[in-house]
């Protein structure tokens, strides 16, 4: 929905009918979009429909998110904020993961076909799970993440996809075919690494003192099984 405010240039669809006895004009509006999107919200909804026809929004192709991600992949601009953000949070609550970070550009004519090529390139390694983003923007800065051939390279991908697009009330096409919506990048990597260090070190503890009394209780078996051979007629 669009938000509407004082001063905004806008494109309105309706019916246009006169109030004769004031001479006034008045329109029944059925549409109402920004002045210079227009075309863009309209490309939007089209595509949107299209693929959610196919099935490329249902529910039965999400994957679920390992529980233990350690291969990290990205995919966002080199050089952008949200870079930083994801690896600085990443880095900060799980030092131990692997990053696989694959760059492209994700505004302008090539940032669809780079942000496609960067989502096979991650398929063809070992990584677990693969943010896809950027920060925020106009519809025009955030419309490679709109565009038929990133959602296609999305549901294809055999590596569980979150998508992490802009700010908390941007929405795309990507976010719809992701396994995952985040709301942020900074919300995306914190998404992955929900066990912390501490928690994993503890989980280690518990099953190494597990494995240790198995492992006792398995010898102590043992022992009395060859204690008991030991004094059998046999010997």
């Amino acid at each position: 929905d669009l938000a509407i405010a004082d001063g905004m240039m806008v494109i309105v669809r309706g019916n246009l009918s006169v109030y004769a006895t004031r001479g006034k004009y008045q329109i029944d509006c059925q549409e109402i979009a920004p002045l210079g999107q227009g075309d863009l919200y309209l490309a939007f909804e089209a595509l949107k429909q299209d693929l959610a026809a196919r099935g490329f929004f249902d529910s039965q192709h999400k994957r679920d998110l390992p529980d233990l991600p350690l291969r990290i992949g990205v995919v966002t601009s080199a050089t952008g904020a949200a870079v930083q953000d994801i690896l600085s949070t990443l880095k900060r609550r799980s030092p131990h993961c692997m990053i696989y970070l694959c760059p492209a550009t994700v505004q302008g004519e090539t940032a669809p076909s780079e942000v496609a090529a960067a989502i096979v390139a991650l398929n063809q390694t070992d990584a677990d799970v693969v943010i896809v983003g950027r920060g925020g923007g106009s519809l025009e800065d955030l419309w490679a993440f709109n565009t038929a051939i990133v959602a296609q390279a999305i549901y294809d991908s055999a590596i569980p996809i979150i998508s992490a697009v802009g700010h908390e009330t941007d929405f795309t096409i990507a976010d719809f075919v992701a396994d995952i919506r985040a709301a942020t990048p900074t919300a995306a990597a914190e998404f992955v690494t929900q066990r912390h260090r501490q928690e994993l070190l503890q989980l280690i503890d518990r099953t190494a003192e597990s494995l240790y009394e198995t492992m006792q209780s398995l010898i102590s078996d043992k022992s009395q099984q060859l204690d008991r051979l030991s004094r059998s007629y046999a010997f």
